[in-house]
């Protein structure tokens, strides 16, 4: 989940969303309704629901269109590559200021246990780090907020930008003593043995959120369809909070992820359509004040206009 973009979009086939369209059709100048989702199992109730027929069953013809970065799937929103985008609180609060139309309408997972601090084997604590791996965005703000939880002063740790697939082989070679990162770059540090979990960063008072976002003027002139998905990927995360087993099925089917990771990370992740609330407003003030901090932020951005407050309700289903 990055701050910029332009790397390589790999597009999902919509097999399980074969019907033809009733309303997406229309809301996309003739094509699908295309949403861009991430890589690993965060995505979960997005792969559910197109796999399992659920958004062709509310009358829409989806894609979904994965990006390997965070910040790559806000860019294509904001050029009208896509319509809709799961992404992070933080990814999202960072395009703010070039991209004053996006809106988020609702969080649908919310962790603290999904993001974990990672060590090169032979440090075991903050006090031995001299390189942390980031990559720009929600890594890089949990990476502070454990540095800081861990009384390690601003600047006294070199910080080394990079993709996430870059980092288990940066921790391997011994270039990065760590990086704080979600499934599956963690469990892959083990599975290589080169690294070691050492917190979550709930640990430290610490939990991030994804929001699903979009447009000002798409959602002006497709509140219905947007209602819609909210509805569908709230019956796709009731399925999958309640049968692990098949997140893992459909996650694995769409990205490859190894079933048994899915399964964890349902146990590590709530997910489940919410309204944002004030309380939301003040995380994200708080992301604002991070990102101003480190200069990724100059000016205070429009959250009152960015976050849609009690937009999703299920009496309007």
């Amino acid at each position: 989940m990055t701050l910029a973009s332009a790397a390589l979009v790999l597009t999902v086939a919509a097999g399980a969303c074969s019907r033809p369209a009733t309303q997406s059709t229309a809301d996309t100048g003739g094509g699908p309704l295309r949403i861009a989702v991430g890589i690993d199992a965060s995505y979960a109730p997005f792969f559910v629901a197109d796999q399992e027929g659920m958004f062709a069953d509310a009358g829409l013809d989806v894609q979904l269109v994965q990006f390997g970065r965070g910040g790559e799937a806000v860019d294509a929103l904001a050029t009208g590559q896509v319509q809709v985008a799961g992404s992070s609180d933080t990814t999202t609060i960072a395009q703010l200021r070039q991209n004053p139309s996006l809106r988020a309408m609702y969080s649908y997972e919310v962790s603290g246990d999904y993001i974990k601090v990672v060590l090169r084997n032979g440090v075991d604590a903050a006090a031995g780090i001299k390189k942390m791996g980031i990559v720009p965005g929600l890594s890089q703000i949990s990476t502070d907020k454990y540095l800081e939880a861990n009384g390690i002063a601003p600047g006294a740790v070199e910080m080394v930008s990079a993709t996430p697939t870059d980092m288990p082989a940066l921790l391997s070679r011994g270039d990065i003593d760590g990086y704080v990162l979600w499934e599956p770059w963690p469990a892959t540090a083990l599975s290589q043995g080169s690294g070691h979990v050492v917190a979550v960063t709930g640990d430290y008072d610490w939990f991030y959120h994804h929001w699903a976002i979009t447009t000002a003027p798409w959602l002006d002139q497709n509140e219905d369809t947007a209602r819609t998905i909210a509805k569908v990927l709230a019956e796709a995360s009731e399925r999958v909070e309640s049968d692990p087993q098949a997140a893992a099925v459909a996650t694995k089917k769409a990205v490859n992820v190894a079933e048994d990771q899915t399964i964890t990370a349902v146990g590590e992740i709530n997910f489940g359509v919410e309204n944002l609330t004030d309380k939301d407003v003040e995380s994200a003030q708080s992301i604002v004040d991070f990102y101003k901090k480190i200069g990724v932020l100059s000016e205070q951005p429009d959250l009152t206009s960015a976050m849609l407050l009690d937009w999703y309700q299920e009496d309007k289903q």
